[in-house]
């Protein structure tokens, strides 16, 4: 690393810009914004000797001239010194910032590519709201109390972690600062202790980049997380550094974790004060038990967040390129699953009543599910298989009801699957053209 980042106090301290176009302009305002004493001289009045006594200097004279005078002048005298543009002669570079007083982020790409650190500031500023400043400070205060009060360094940061993961922030940026600083002030009061949270958190169909904001930010910031099974190890890799991770996945044919035993774990780290998040794929409340697990630890007295996923029904035949719902083709979509004992006589109840039908988990069985669906809605009818939609390894088959199970079994799609059925298939356009997918001709 050729750059030790630093933030430098010029409050009062005398700094010099060479130059008077946009950039010496530009560069004057931001040392003046930081309290510094700050002397412009322009190209032509330039001489050496003009720069003794000051702290630092930004050269935005573009002139070569001035350039290698005023870096000579610079380097004998010891101060520092910005040439813009010319990172050879640079002792410091300006990175950029995103500013959210007392809150300072800089950005810097050791001068590769000015234009990707300001690309990055603008995606920063829109992550970090205006709340983040007064966030900071109200934080800030919160500290000073702690340390007065002798609180051990370990309980701090778990004070802190919860100030984090609680509703304080949006109670800033909803305009009530008291309240925010009330909720603070309790928080850290109660030390380590006091009951946490629970988030029930959809994961989305695979690719994180289809999780919500407020996921990541959840899985940024927790202290356990409980993932089913078939989440990414992408996604898992959002977690903090110092989460600790639990696999509650279950799976077909082996040994796995009970429902109430799932529970009772996300009860009993919530009462110790833990941030939790309860990472399903999909959406927590289709086919998920999210509702089953929010009942009870609503039962229990514990805080729940619920934060919606894309649900795998819908993202997988977008994946694919099927739209569920097509002016003048379908105008309804049922949803359901191709498990439980009565499945069967549901899937027939909804192939009948729907325009539409998306089947999921039904890898298994699928041949003895389109079987069912053929007698229903005849052999001829459209459908396609979507395996490990959204993922790199995605891959897609279509064609008629009572082919799709042996296409499925050819194209070696695996877990997770998703079956669509319905007239929407056949009128997918980039389904013939997508990558990994492949259509059957026979259609009628």
């Amino acid at each position: 690393m050729r750059y030790y980042p630093v933030f430098l106090d010029l409050a009062g301290q005398p700094c010099i810009v060479l130059g008077e176009g946009k950039f010496a302009i530009e560069k004057a305002a931001s040392l003046r914004e930081a309290g510094a004493d700050v002397r412009v001289i322009a190209s032509r009045e330039y001489r050496t000797g003009d720069l003794a006594g000051a702290r630092l200097v930004v050269d935005a004279s573009e002139d070569p001239e001035v350039n290698r005078r005023s870096w000579q002048e610079a380097e004998e005298a010891g101060i520092l010194i910005n040439v813009v543009d010319r990172p050879a002669q640079c002792r410091f570079i300006a990175p950029a910032i995103v500013r959210r007083d007392p809150l300072l982020v800089a950005i810097s790409t050791s001068g590769e590519s000015p234009f990707l650190a300001s690309a990055l500031r603008a995606r920063i500023e829109r992550w970090l709201g205006r709340e983040w400043g007064p966030f900071t400070a109200l934080v800030g205060n919160v500290r000073r109390q702690v340390r007065e009060r002798g609180v051990p360094i370990a309980q701090q940061t778990r004070i802190f972690r919860r100030i984090v993961n609680s509703e304080t922030r949006s109670l800033i940026r909803l305009g009530r600062p008291d309240d925010a600083a009330h909720l603070a002030v309790a928080i850290a009061q109660s030390g380590a202790g006091g009951t946490g949270r629970v988030a029930l958190v959809g994961a989305g169909p695979g690719d994180p980049d289809l999780l919500t904001f407020k996921a990541r930010e959840l899985l940024a910031d927790a202290d356990y997380v409980l993932h089913d099974a078939l989440i990414a190890p992408e996604t898992l890799a959002l977690c903090g550094p110092d989460a600790r991770i639990e696999d509650v996945g279950k799976r077909a044919g082996l040994e796995s974790p009970r429902q109430e035993d799932i529970t009772a774990r996300l009860i009993e780290l919530a009462r110790a004060g833990w941030a939790v998040v309860r990472l399903k794929g999909g959406d927590p409340f289709v086919f998920g038990r999210g509702g089953e697990e929010l009942a009870d630890l609503v039962k229990a007295g514990v805080e729940v967040v619920v934060v919606p996923g894309v649900t795998a029904a819908l993202a997988a035949p977008a994946a694919a390129g099927i739209s569920v719902t097509m002016r003048g083709v379908a105008s309804s979509v049922a949803i359901t699953s191709a498990q439980g004992s009565r499945s069967m006589d549901r899937l027939r109840a909804l192939a009948l009543a729907s325009d539409t039908l998306v089947v999921l988990m039904p890898r298994s069985n699928l041949a003895e599910v389109a079987a069912v669906l053929a007698g229903a809605v005849g052999a001829s009818r459209p459908a396609a298989v979507i395996g490990s939609a959204t993922l790199p390894s995605q891959q897609s088959v279509s064609g008629p009801l009572d082919r799709i199970a042996r296409l499925a079994d050819q194209a070696a799609i695996e877990t997770p699957a998703t079956l669509v059925v319905g007239d929407v298939v056949a009128a997918a356009p980039a389904l013939a053209v997508l990558p990994n997918s492949s259509v059957d001709g026979g259609f009628v």
